[in-house]
């Protein structure tokens, strides 16, 4: 184990000097918030922009009026400008309206609004929600008791009952309790298996420049391959706490979710325990095959399929969708290849967990990271002193047998 730890201490070192490293440790959450960001920079200003409403209330009901458009982005203020003046009133007011309340607007129910040239389109659709206590005005005057006042008040809507209501979309506030968990565990498995596959990559180039010859004089194979996964595991957690520390802080100031409020929850430990058996998998595949090849430009069909397996999980991204308590899921996540990812899909859309079948999933996992260790160990054993070729499935598969 004290070997172990040097060759994880090597590795984190090595790579921490590495420029391309460092810069792709920074840059990667940088360009996300970019694309995150920019389209916010590019969106139309008028969008955003306030519309100053001016309201000549003559019936007292301006209090109504301003706690109806509460929610908008209007700034309302009373005024003395009268009809006839509004026109002149507006020139040099960019974006801005007037509107006058009197009673000639409670009796023909038509309320006169005059806008500059400049004002929002969408204006005249938003100033609709001041018909609401205008109404109430009108019903008031009618003589009708405040309950019946309020039963008019409310209209008649028209349902379409064929269909079933909509739960919530995917943005939804229930949805994001589940979501958030899901993704935030997604973004760890994948970034430190992204960082994993550079095993692949450090087990050929020692083999390439015959550095394997010197470390394994000190030490085992298996040592060196442990030490390998545990070193990389360690740069990718790295890698989550830098885009932790730049990305958390921009993505709570723009959502307005208590994306903090989600992610404390127990459930984030079983999806975390997830990732990180999706990686001990996937590294244990990749120090085995990269030992396998004499250079990683050199990497046949065989060893670039491998490459490929951790995103076999997006091979049943539709049925888990759409169901994610179907048999394609729950297919889905019994297959070790396919099991992290699966999993974490189908956990994040679930109301309920069904904790038997994740039992059940995550003992074959662990099961198969098991087998996998000891697989790749075998083929690393040997594979890592081979020069001069790749090795075959064949060469493989007699090195794992022997």
């Amino acid at each position: 184990m004290r070997n172990t730890m040097k060759v994880a201490k090597w590795e984190i070192k090595r790579n921490m000097k590495s420029k391309s490293f460092i810069i792709g440790l920074f840059l990667t959450p940088i360009i996300f918030l970019a694309f995150f960001l920019l389209p916010d920079l590019f969106s139309s200003d008028d969008e955003a922009a306030t519309t100053t409403v001016y309201v000549n209330d003559q019936l007292g009901v301006y209090g109504q009026l301003e706690a109806a458009v509460a929610n908008t982005e209007w700034q309302m203020e009373q005024t003395d400008t009268t009809e006839q003046e509004a026109t002149s009133a507006l020139e040099g007011k960019e974006d801005a309206a007037y509107i006058f309340i009197d009673e000639q607007a409670i009796e023909t129910g038509k309320v006169a609004v005059y806008t500059h040239e400049d004002t929002s389109s969408a204006f005249m659709d938003e100033v609709q929600i001041l018909g609401g206590p205008l109404q109430m005005l009108q019903i008031e005057q009618l003589g009708l008791t405040q309950e019946e006042a309020a039963v008019v008040a409310q209209g008649v809507v028209f349902e379409d009952a064929s269909e079933k209501p909509e739960e919530g979309g995917l943005f939804s506030e229930n949805m994001l309790e589940r979501v958030i968990p899901g993704a935030f565990a997604a973004v760890v498995m994948l970034s430190i298996v992204f960082t994993g596959m550079a095993i692949f990559q450090s087990a050929s180039q020692e083999k390439k420049d015959k550095i394997a010859e010197i470390i394994l004089s000190s030490l085992t194979p298996a040592e060196l391959m442990q030490g390998k996964i545990i070193g990389y595991f360690v740069l990718g957690i790295i890698q989550v706490v830098v885009y932790i520390v730049i990305a958390l802080p921009v993505l709570i100031w723009k959502i307005d979710f208590p994306i903090i409020e989600y992610l404390l929850v127990p459930e984030i430990l079983v999806l975390i325990f997830i990732s990180i058996l999706g990686y001990l998998l996937y590294a244990a595949l990749f120090v085995g095959i990269g030992a396998t090849m004499a250079d990683i430009s050199t990497a046949g069909n065989f060893q670039g399929m491998v490459m490929m397996l951790p995103f076999s999980p997006f091979l049943f991204i539709g049925p888990v969708f759409s169901d994610p308590s179907g048999f394609w899921a729950q297919l889905g996540s019994y297959i070790p290849f396919t099991s992290p990812g699966v999993l974490i899909m189908r956990l994040s859309l679930l109301e309920e967990w069904p904790w038997v079948q994740i039992i059940i999933a995550i003992g074959i996992l662990v099961v198969s990271v098991w087998v996998f260790m000891k697989l790749a160990g075998k083929v690393f054993k040997i594979g890592i002193l081979m020069y001069g070729k790749n090795a075959t499935p064949g060469e493989i598969w007699k090195w794992i047998r022997a």
